[in-house]
């Protein structure tokens, strides 16, 4: 679902604003001011900003908590944030110390974090979500070489190595283009691999379209893209057809593993939750992608429904 774009005008800032906090109450994340800019599509600036969401707490179709603006009349909300994202600073160290790791293997150019880390979020049961940008070519093995690395020395576990994207650097553009796909991209914060975080930005520029006032993360200390000894050995050591025979039986392995194991998807759910492609793989299978859309629909809907019952033309001073 993909927003239409509307001009620039008062009442657009009002439905930017309302959509932004229906969004947000997804996930029950209140936002400050100038995150609600960050996040509103059509916003010119944070004068507006301040103004639509004073007008929708005044009408009683947003609520305010110190400083903190939300969609529900729930003061539990906050407190609960500032957990999520006091959590966050705890593990965005041991992120990077991953992320760094997970760019050392072969065919692997760069690492981001995604998820609600990215957010600087997180939640007692959440995993920290890796997105990975390979060599052409050789993503599904680079893709089972983790795996494998996971399931030996991490006995399997996903709360520190959670990789569940990858995309190679000729196929950089997100295919599918909706509100949820755009927060994903604009919050992702690179770990490795800083060039080429700066030309998934650039394919991806239909994102910022939508999140203008989202800033660009900075690189100044991401490293750069480098290949160890050990990486350049095995990296030379499948280059050739033993590698791109390799890469297609561990697509078709993975492909064939997950079919069986998740045949209660539909053919359109398994693309967009499972999506495998010799240039992407995505392992999303309780589909949270379709889940969080339609339940900001749900929600923009109520909202929108409110602010018809409530909210009176503003004045003019």
């Amino acid at each position: 679902m993909t927003e239409t774009l509307h001009p620039p005008t008062e009442a657009a800032t009002d439905r930017a604003v309302l959509h932004t906090l229906a969004y947000f109450e997804v996930f029950a994340y209140p936002l400050d001011a100038e995150e609600v800019l960050r996040f509103s599509a059509f916003a010119e600036n944070l004068t507006e900003v301040k103004a639509a969401l004073k007008n929708l707490v005044e009408t009683g179709v947003a609520f305010q908590f110190g400083q903190f603006f939300q969609s529900k009349n729930d003061p539990s909300w906050v407190p609960r944030r500032l957990e999520q994202n006091q959590r966050a600073e705890q593990f965005l160290p041991i992120a990077q110390r991953m992320g760094r790791f997970i760019g050392s293997f072969p065919f692997i150019r760069g690492v981001c974090v995604s998820g609600s880390l990215s957010k600087h979020c997180m939640k007692a049961d959440s995993d920290i979500d890796f997105f990975m940008i390979t060599q052409p070519g050789r993503l599904w093995l680079a893709r089972t070489l983790l795996i494998l690395f996971k399931k030996i020395f991490l006995f399997n576990s996903h709360k520190y190595f959670c990789v569940n994207y990858f995309l190679d650097t000729e196929h950089l553009e997100i295919e599918e283009k909706n509100r949820f796909t755009a927060t994903e991209t604009v919050t992702l914060l690179p770990i490795y691999g800083g060039e080429w975080y700066e030309a998934f930005c650039r394919e991806n520029g239909w994102a910022r379209t939508q999140f203008a006032h989202f800033p660009v993360r900075p690189i100044t200390d991401v490293p750069s893209h480098r290949r160890s000894f050990f990486k350049r050995t095995v990296e030379w050591l499948l280059s050739g057809r033993l590698g791109a025979w390799l890469d297609e039986q561990a697509m078709q392995i993975t492909l064939g593993f997950w079919r069986r194991k998740f045949k209660h998807l539909d053919a359109e759910r398994f693309d967009i939750a499972l999506k495998s492609r010799q240039y992407v793989s995505k392992h999303h299978p309780l589909h949270f992608q379709g889940r969080v859309l339609d339940a900001y629909e749900t929600r923009t809907r109520e909202m929108e429904a409110r602010a018809t019952k409530n909210q009176e033309p503003r004045t003019k001073n």
